[in-house]
Order: structure tokens, then sequence, then C-alpha cells
């Protein structure tokens, strides 16, 4: 199964010099039913974009915790073992939890298919949206169009063997 990792590029650095996306449980982002029935689509790759764009909000809230991070939402794409990942089924269609698994096994980050991560062009809109993600949470509308605003902002995919470089701006 491909998961889809939330992380920060600091958060990417840890994983490189430790060699693990983590050791389990941690969340990530998968193609679930829960997903299927929200998008409403049987199209394979677009539900894993739906399932990445879930991430990427993931990583905007970790962003949001992590004050002094360069302001990049990061990804790292990996296929696990079916048996590696569990779904929480009393979260079903919480929308807040569409395409959330927990991954139970560790995971190499040598596994990893790719990583995705925002362009330098990004950093401003996705600061905005880190700094308005509690207010959008509580409802305000013009927040959540600030937090929407990242989404305006496509991930660029990179190769596994590009990584040291992208830590590099950590």
């Amino acid at each position: 199964m491909r998961v889809y990792v939330p992380l920060t590029l600091p958060g990417l650095a840890e994983a490189h010099k430790t060699g693990e996306l983590g050791s389990g449980p941690f969340v990530a982002y998968a193609v679930t039913p829960a997903l299927r029935e929200w998008y409403l689509s049987e199209d394979i790759e677009e539900l894993e974009y739906a399932a990445l764009s879930r991430a990427a909000l993931a990583s905007l809230r970790l962003l949001a915790a992590e004050p002094g991070a360069v302001r990049r939402r990061v990804v790292v794409a990996v296929d696990v073992a079916d048996g590696a990942v569990s779904v929480d089924p009393d979260r079903g269609l919480d929308p807040s939890a569409l395409g959330e698994v927990t991954v139970t096994a560790t995971v190499p980050l040598a596994k990893a298919a790719a990583v995705h991560v925002d362009a330098d062009d990004a950093e401003r809109d996705v600061a905005a949206a880190a700094d308005a993600l509690a207010a959008a949470d509580g409802g305000d509308d013009d927040a959540q169009f600030v937090v929407d605003g990242a989404d305006d902002h496509e991930l660029l995919w990179y190769a596994t063997q590009e990584i040291p470089n992208l830590i590099g701006l950590a």
C-alpha cells in the first residue's frame, strides 16, 4: 500500500540521519474507503493525489507546531505491506481524518518512493497558512481562505537521492 507520510524539513533531516521514517505507530495518509467515498472517484491517480493533499495539510499542521522550521510542506511517499497499516473505523468519515491511517511497523527511509516538497516561492503562503490554521480550525472563513492558499502551490517531486540536497535547506 502506498502511504504518504507528512513531515517538515527538520523531520526529513531526522529521518535521513536515523534511516527511518518512523518506528510505528505513526500517522500517514492513503487511499482509504472513506477517502474513496468522499472523493467520489475510481481513478487511482486522483485518489492518490487526494491522499497526498491530505498529508500536505498534516505537514502544514506540523509546521504550525514547529515555528522555527522552514515553511515548506514535506510529504514522503512510501510503499508498505498492507498488514503494516490500519484504519480506525471510528474516525470513518470525520472530515479531519479522511485518508488517515496508522502505520504500525518500522519504515526504513530507503523504502521511500519519492519526496514531495514545496518550492521556495511557496514559503510565504505556507507560512501564512500555518499561522492561520488555528483560526481556520475555529471556523474563521478568512483564515480558512489563507490556509487554502497553500494548496495553490503544487508540491514538487524529488527522487530519494535528492534528500541530502533538500535537508540542506532546513
